[in-house]
């Protein structure tokens, strides 16, 4: 049976560890566990999880702050570990590292954001996309946030994370326009009970008890990444739960 074959960045812990241990208990999937430090104890953890027959573990190093990363990943998976095909691309990796208000929003810091949180998306995209062209069903899918939305943003000033997770929607939008053979959507996980939602949670005041777990947010979205259609989720921002959201 062919190889079902999933790239996630950022997936040495929360988010991205969620995910990949769900694909990864599959069988016949090759998980790749793109993420900075592939000798930390938490990458090596990655090797403990579950697998499922004949799945397999690869664990890459990724730098989202690097725009020749993405490229030398796949340059590696290519040479290195035969992976002729990506069946779903999930860009996770992110920074969150602050949320000033507008007037106090520094260039450095908005640059900093657009370059791991929106260019590193473009770069992994672009380096990938000879790999999902190969696939019968390629799905790249960014994860977004409520605070790089439009219409619905929560009461959270996010003029650096949130505008950047605002220009990313842009492109998932645009790209999904373009390729006309690919499905590209914007996934909003909720606000989870990872390191980086629990200090949003405790620097802006909600109560912590309403943070989704880990396991009920990456529970609906591999459902969503397993019975996605490009005619369903295309171009779209999409909840964990599979609802569609407005921008």
């Amino acid at each position: 049976m062919a190889q079902t074959v999933v790239l996630i960045t950022g997936a040495s812990r929360g988010l991205g560890k969620g995910l990949a241990q769900r694909f990864l208990a599959l069988p016949n999937h090759t998980v790749i566990a793109a993420n900075r430090d592939p000798e930390n104890a938490a990458s090596k953890s990655l090797s403990d999880l579950p697998k499922g027959a004949d799945s397999v573990l690869i664990v890459t190093k990724y730098d989202a702050a690097t725009g020749e990363s993405p490229f030398d990943v796949v340059k590696e998976l290519r040479e290195k570990h035969g992976i002729s095909h990506l069946d779903i691309v999930v860009a996770n990796a992110a920074i969150a590292k602050s949320f000033p208000l507008a007037r106090d929003a520094k260039r450095e810091d908005i640059l900093e954001h657009v370059e791991v949180n929106v260019l590193s998306v473009i770069s992994l995209f672009q380096a990938t996309r000879e790999l999902l062209q190969k696939s019968s069903k390629p799905v790249f899918a960014p994860i977004g946030s409520g605070v790089g939305s439009l219409g619905r943003q929560p009461p959270v000033p996010g003029s650096t994370y949130g505008a950047s997770k605002s220009m990313l929607n842009w492109y998932g939008v645009r790209i999904n326009a373009e390729e006309e053979w690919l499905n590209i959507f914007v996934i909003d996980p909720g606000l989870c009970a990872t390191e980086m939602g629990t200090g949003v949670a405790r620097k802006f005041g909600f109560s912590e008890e309403t943070l989704l777990s880990v396991d009920e947010s990456m529970g609906g979205l591999f459902e969503v990444l397993r019975t996605t259609t490009k005619e369903k989720h295309g171009g779209k921002t999409v909840q964990y739960n599979g609802e569609v959201l407005p921008w």
